[in-house]
């Protein structure tokens, strides 16, 4: 049995971060994933503008190149239509693309190969072809990198049939995602925040599988239900900690992927605790919090004890200067501020 197919049909590994064992960066978790895939699968590649730099996009890919040889581990030019799909075609042809962007903004000029052929191949093809193709992209603000370096453009991709859209918070989750959708059939998008590049957590070693479509409880409460991805998550699970001394609690849910969305899990929390926040790196209009606060609407709306409640981006461009983005990213502070504010609100009702 092929790796890719053995790995997805194994039992997954569904349970909280280890507590105790290996300390890795979640970049070096990320790019001991792409390390094992490409020994384990000459099929795999990884391409990218700056993946064989010194620096290699952000240290993910450091090495890769001179382990793995410039023919399977190469640099790029900036043709991200044209690039994408090539690697659409090459996945449609028996490859696995694994197509890296330091920064997603220019992932825009890249939809038409996304969203009217890579996701929809497998459907027009009636499942004789595929394209197991990863698109992977750093989000998220940078150092002052304005409007068109620091956007977070999953909510555009998350209506689109076809597409898996992942976005993990812990090394551990990195690298078994970034294993899982190399070895998953689908056209696959990985958004990993910069800030969460920072991070250091236990992470075994070898192959494993963590699941596309599974959330996780990273902390649990009975006041509210908090949910999100990426580095939102880790401000939240901030906010929730430091409200302990005041006798506040809550479920806070790492979605992990957003496309599939697990629902069961948000509205199983709901249903205990009758408050949900949703926090997103992206813009609140139309995105992933409004999808979710419709989902909980539809579905959830008897368990609702007050109003959904939600904390993304303003309606407006990211600003450049580093002022004024202390006011327009959400951070602890806020997040603590509304887990105060619908506690007390509807504590009064």
């Amino acid at each position: 049995m092929p790796w890719a197919e053995k790995l997805l049909a194994s039992d997954s590994h569904n349970s909280q971060v280890p507590e105790e064992g290996r300390v890795l960066s979640y970049v070096d978790a990320l790019n001991e994933a792409l390390t094992l895939a490409l020994e384990i699968d000459p099929n795999v590649l990884v391409l990218g503008q700056g993946v064989n730099d010194p620096r290699g996009m952000f240290g993910v890919t450091t090495g890769l190149h001179k382990k793995f040889g410039t023919g399977r581990v190469f640099d790029t030019p900036l043709s991200e239509e044209g690039l994408t799909g090539i690697c659409t075609g090459a996945s449609m042809n028996g490859l696995r693309p694994v197509y890296m962007h330091n920064r997603p903004d220019f992932l825009l000029l890249a939809f038409n190969q996304i969203v009217n052929h890579a996701s929809k191949t497998c459907y027009m093809d009636v499942g004789e072809t595929c394209a197991p193709l990863v698109i992977w992209a750093a989000i998220g603000r940078g150092w002052g990198s304005g409007a068109q370096h620091s956007q977070a453009i999953q909510g555009l991709l998350l209506g689109v049939p076809g597409l898996k859209i992942i976005m993990p918070s812990t090394p551990y989750d990195a690298k078994g995602l970034m294993l899982t959708a190399i070895a998953d059939n689908n056209p696959v998008l990985i958004f990993e925040h910069r800030w969460s590049m920072r991070n250091k957590g236990v992470v075994p070693e070898g192959v494993y599988k963590v699941p596309i479509g599974k959330g996780i409880y990273r902390r649990t409460g009975r006041n509210l239900t908090i949910v999100g991805t990426s580095h939102t998550l880790e401000l939240a699970i901030q906010a929730v900690d430091s409200l302990k001394k005041d006798g506040f609690s809550a479920d806070v849910i790492d979605l992990r992927t957003l496309k599939p969305l697990d629902e069961e899990i948000i509205l199983e929390s709901l249903q205990k605790t009758g408050r949900i926040l949703i926090v997103d790196t992206g813009w609140e209009m139309g995105g992933v919090c409004a999808e979710i606060g419709c989902i909980v609407a539809e579905k959830g709306f008897s368990f609702l004890k007050g109003p959904v409640r939600r904390l993304g981006l303003p309606d407006t461009p990211s600003p450049a200067g580093f002022a004024l983005e202390q006011y327009y990213y959400p951070d602890e502070k806020n997040i603590s501020r509304l887990i105060r504010e619908m506690v007390e609100n509807t504590n009064s009702l």
